[in-house]
């Protein structure tokens, strides 16, 4: 059996605050969609989305408090720029959702008069594969994005729900860049329209 394999690890660091009013209005928030840019159609019959990440509801975990889903974005994010173009064919691409928790944690101050932090972390682990029943052989690269945040912890809950978002919206702006780069370098091959051909073996 034939296999092509191909693995790249992102790491990023704390995000930057947001701010608010010093009486914010109620907030309404939406996971993000990308079906405004440019699809990447794949030679393949079918695009599968698969979610492996299963929330505990327990701390330290805190993403099922979040206003938006880690999870349901990356779904979005599979669906909207994944395109499979050729239905002929016998390869099908799964995109499987490994890991879309956020964690929290308390940090004591060091200073006397300094308030305690918060210290949230979210994570973000994907693989895309590329499966050929015909010639048994498989392609995929994968992508392991994580993002900080720390806020102070008597900070009140409508302000911290602005925080997240845009602490998700930030991890899903880099995510979005390097995916597109990954499937570009690692499953150029099976990109439609594509001249470049690497092969892995």
């Amino acid at each position: 059996m034939k296999k092509i394999f191909a693995l790249s690890l992102l790491l990023f660091g704390l995000c930057a605050c947001a701010s608010t009013d010093e009486t914010p209005a109620p907030q309404k928030f939406r996971e993000s969609h990308f079906d405004n840019q440019q699809a990447i159609g794949l030679k393949v019959n079918k695009v599968e989305v698969v979610s492996e990440f299963v929330p505990s509801f327990t701390r330290p975990n805190v993403e099922h408090l979040f206003p938006v889903s880690i999870e349901k974005t990356a779904t979005n994010w599979a669906n909207e720029r994944l395109r499979a173009v050729d239905f002929s064919s016998t390869k099908q691409a799964t995109f499987t959702i490994k890991d879309a928790s956020v964690t929290e944690e308390i940090v004591k101050s060091e200073k006397i008069f300094e308030k305690d932090s918060l210290k949230y972390k979210a994570r973000l682990s994907v693989v895309l594969k590329v499966s050929d029943t015909a010639k048994f052989a498989t392609a995929e690269t994968s992508l392991e994005a994580w993002r900080e945040l720390q806020i102070p912890i008597d900070t009140p809950i409508d302000e911290k729900e602005v925080y997240w978002k845009n602490m998700v919206d930030k991890l899903f702006k880099e995510f979005n860049a390097r995916m597109q780069e990954n499937i570009h370098k690692y499953l150029n091959m099976y990109i439609d329209n594509s001249f470049s051909v690497t092969d892995y073996e």
